[in-house]
């Protein structure tokens, strides 16, 4: 059974930046891997996403431009760099990998039915 822990979920003001980690304990049969959230009150949603072997990425129109997905295989680590963050960012973020794409559906719109979580990291934003 594939595991995935996130860190570096924490408190920070309006502006700042924080990076978050996803280590997996195996990445053998990822397709892709990413970033949903939820936020206080409201569903789940869709942040970011990249494919493990060829490095496409995927975002968010409410992120595109502040955050940055990346990957780096030989830690078999996921990252989510965020910049200029807002108080609306705050959330509950998740980490998920998924060992398939189904034909026809694309990575963010497939990723909600994804193989494997991780148990969240908290990110909060005081204004």
């Amino acid at each position: 059974q594939v595991q995935l822990e996130e860190s570096g979920g924490g408190l920070v003001q309006a502006g700042d930046s924080l990076r978050l980690s996803c280590l997996a304990s195996d990445t053998y049969s990822f397709y892709g891997m990413g970033w949903l959230r939820q936020a206080p009150g409201k569903e789940r949603e869709f942040v970011a996403a990249i494919t493990w072997s060829a490095g496409i990425t995927y975002y968010a129109d409410s992120v595109k431009g502040r955050f940055t997905i990346s990957r780096d295989s030989a830690k078999a680590t996921m990252y989510l760099q965020m910049d200029s963050l807002t108080p609306e960012d705050t959330a509950v973020y998740y980490c998920g990998a998924t060992s398939e794409l189904p034909e026809g559906r694309t990575l963010p719109q497939y990723f909600a039915g994804a193989n494997y979580w991780g148990k969240g990291a908290m990110v909060t934003v005081s204004s």
